[in-house]
């Protein structure tokens, strides 16, 4: 089977498994722009990347209406050009980051859009790798950042926590998403769930899913 074959084949099974209104954003980490070309041929629009390099040299080789997904660790020298390739933000949890995406898209004529990523792991030690406001911060963060004029806050993203059932924190993001939605309640996306877990994700509210190896393999 050649690649783009593989592909659309991979492709089919994972849209097989979907909710009704579930966004598939495929992530294109590490693999070609050939890659992201042939799933584009195949109808679809929404991309993912972790990386600005990767994200805004593929997104220059793409059709306009391709979406981008930027969900990787900010880096404040990194955020002009994520704003510049980027149609959301998953990864928004630094006061400054948002002021300064604000601040950026306002120059470039943008509102931009964003998750407010909530770290998920029930064990939140001060060296925690994962990054992500504490659940119970999320009021006081939406307080500071949801005036920024340059960013549109659309919902919560969470990653699910390794080697344990992932339902209590995929409920616990389903619960900070009704919290938000208090909040401003046109903010109703919840990105939950990857290759392993976007079923259960799913039975919690996720309206945005993020699979990668499901459908381009193993990096």
């Amino acid at each position: 089977m050649d690649r783009r074959s593989e592909i659309a084949s991979r492709l089919d099974e994972i849209k097989s498994q979907l909710k009704p209104g579930v966004t598939l954003i495929v992530v294109t980490k590490t693999f070609p722009a050939s890659d992201v070309q042939f799933l584009y041929d195949l109808g679809h629009r929404e991309f993912g990347e972790n990386r600005d390099v990767e994200g805004s040299a593929k997104s220059k080789e793409l059709p306009a209406d391709a979406v981008w997904h930027f969900q990787g660790g900010i880096q404040s020298n990194k955020l002009k050009s994520i704003v510049e390739w980027s149609d959301f933000i998953h990864s928004l949890d630094d006061v400054s980051h948002a002021k300064k995406i604000s601040e950026l898209a306002r120059a470039q004529n943008k509102k931009q859009r964003c998750f407010i990523q909530v770290n998920l792991d029930q064990e939140l030690s001060a060296g925690s790798e994962r990054s992500g406001i504490k659940p119970e911060s999320l009021e006081e963060f939406v307080e500071v950042v949801g005036d920024e004029a340059g960013l549109e806050i659309v919902g919560v993203m969470g990653v699910g926590p390794l080697n344990q059932d992932p339902a209590p924190a995929f409920a616990n993001l389903q619960n900070a998403s009704h919290r938000l939605q208090n909040l401003i309640p046109e903010a109703r996306f919840i990105s939950g769930g990857m290759s392993g877990d976007f079923k259960v994700a799913m039975e919690f509210g996720a309206t945005h899913v993020r699979l990668g190896s499901s459908i381009l393999g193993t990096r």
